[in-house]
């Protein structure tokens, strides 16, 4: 009952980082429950620390009667303080770890009403405003934050990340960029500015971003994959390859990484050895489109025309993008359409 009162009494103030210390020792108390954990959850997301966060919610807000313990204890606080702010940011962040994410936007905007100078509810009502599709919205939100607190790192890459889903790639570079002024060793932050340069077709800006990355986590077999696409692009498939194994073996499920050196193997008319890796990301993925068109590929060059037919007409059924469905149909007309 200490811990309750005291982080209850700290949440008030605002004072996070004491939310934070306090939730973290009652966390490790024998007795504790998933209030203890929902705590650490709540301090761990207003700094940022999102793998943090999703493990306390792994303690706080899977089970229903844990849901239950938590959804009591904060009708009860706001009972006694119904004109605080940061518990009805509080009550917002339990709403929406708890499948009742609409209806934590009137939480946030309570919060927003009560005390518009604080960042976090700000942050927390774009998020959500960003999953229902309302990204004018969010991104508005966002800024607002950022305006408050511009070193709000965690807010600036969301934002960043918003411009960038929209192809406003002059508006999400520097909000990558303002994050390394501030935190120089910020991996996601060099991983995005890597994306959005390569987007813009600036390829060995975007490189150096990826391999700073790869510095500060380079275990990542997505980084790996994106900065092996770049050497691709600019014709050094030995390099590309290199990095392609270093995701697949990184993570030996990443198909992306097995179809591309499939790919590699393939130009190199390693026939056999393609075809293992084409098989290696089906079994991983197999959905993988470029991976079964692969396999055709391998059949055809055996000469079994209908084995290669029926893996040719199976990636057209299963690609989504319009121009790589485009060009296997192309492929297809261009070879007969296998009808013999």
């Amino acid at each position: 009952m200490k811990y309750e009162t005291a982080i209850v009494d700290a949440i008030r103030q605002g004072d996070w980082a004491h939310v934070r210390e306090m939730a973290i020792a009652w966390s490790q108390e024998t007795d504790a429950g998933p209030r203890a954990f929902f705590a650490v959850n709540v301090s761990s997301l207003i700094f940022g620390e999102f793998a943090q966060a999703w493990q306390a919610h792994a303690r706080s807000l899977e089970q229903e009667k844990d849901i239950e313990s938590v959804r009591d204890w904060l009708d009860d606080i706001l009972t006694r303080h119904a004109e605080d702010s940061h518990l009805h940011l509080l009550k917002g962040l339990f709403l929406a770890q708890s499948g009742k994410s609409e209806d934590s936007v009137a939480c946030y905007q309570q919060a927003i009403a009560l005390d518009a100078q604080s960042p976090y509810p700000h942050f927390f009502h774009a998020q959500i405003l960003r999953r229902m599709g309302k990204m004018e919205q969010a991104i508005k939100s966002c800024r607002e934050a950022v305006k408050i607190m511009p070193d709000y790192t965690a807010a600036r890459l969301n934002l960043g990340v918003m411009y960038q889903e929209q192809g406003r790639l002059e508006m999400a570079i520097p909000q990558y960029r303002e994050i390394l002024k501030l935190q120089p060793d910020h991996a996601v932050a060099h991983t995005n500015l890597g994306c959005a340069l390569a987007e813009q077709g600036k390829i060995e800006p975007a490189v150096l971003a990826y391999k700073k990355a790869l510095e500060l986590v380079p275990n990542d077999p997505e980084v790996h994959f994106a900065l092996g696409g770049l050497y691709e692009t600019k014709g050094r498939k030995d390099l590309a390859n290199r990095e392609y194994e270093e995701a697949l073996r990184q993570d030996p499920n990443f198909f992306p990484a097995a179809t591309a050196i499939g790919w590699y193997l393939m130009e190199r008319g390693q026939v056999d050895h393609a075809l293992d890796y084409f098989s290696k990301a089906l079994n991983a993925n197999p959905d993988d489109a470029s991976a079964t068109f692969g396999v055709g590929q391998v059949y055809d060059k055996k000469g079994k025309g209908s084995i290669a037919a029926d893996h040719y007409y199976r990636a057209l059924d299963l690609e989504k993008d319009p121009d790589r469905k485009a060009r296997i149909l192309n492929f297809i007309d261009r070879v007969g359409g296998f009808q013999a």
